[in-house]
């Protein structure tokens, strides 16, 4: 009879999704390792811990940021309102609704190609 059961040593593949059981590493210079360090202790967190919250973090915020979405809107509103101003034109008020009715609906299509754009 084995010392060690096999079957409850290993990990199975459910408790690898639910555990943080996959590794990633990073080469950093010694001074980049010391400002990673004092930045992690300074919030009271170890340096790993820091970094995989900076990793989750970047992967939510990149891809659907609301902040983005927003500066982007108000661009687009900015652009297509002062142009014709700038013309000597006038705008009326239901030309103004559409206008942000289209802002409304292309401005998240915008940001996910600025990150594409990013990605690449």
């Amino acid at each position: 009879m084995a010392i060690l059961d096999t079957e409850t040593t290993s990990i199975s593949e459910a408790d690898r999704a639910a555990n943080r059981v996959c590794p990633v590493t990073v080469k950093l210079t010694q001074e980049e390792h010391r400002a990673v360090t004092e930045h992690a202790e300074g919030l009271g967190q170890a340096r790993s811990e820091w970094m995989r919250d900076v990793i989750l973090r970047e992967l939510q915020t990149s891809s659907n940021d609301p902040l983005l979405e927003e500066v982007v809107g108000i661009r687009l509103l900015l652009i297509n309102v002062l142009r014709p101003l700038a013309g000597g034109q006038q705008m009326a008020a239901e030309a103004f609704d559409k206008l942000l009715e289209q802002v409304g609906t292309r401005k998240q299509e915008i940001v996910q190609k600025m990150v594409s754009a990013r990605r690449r």
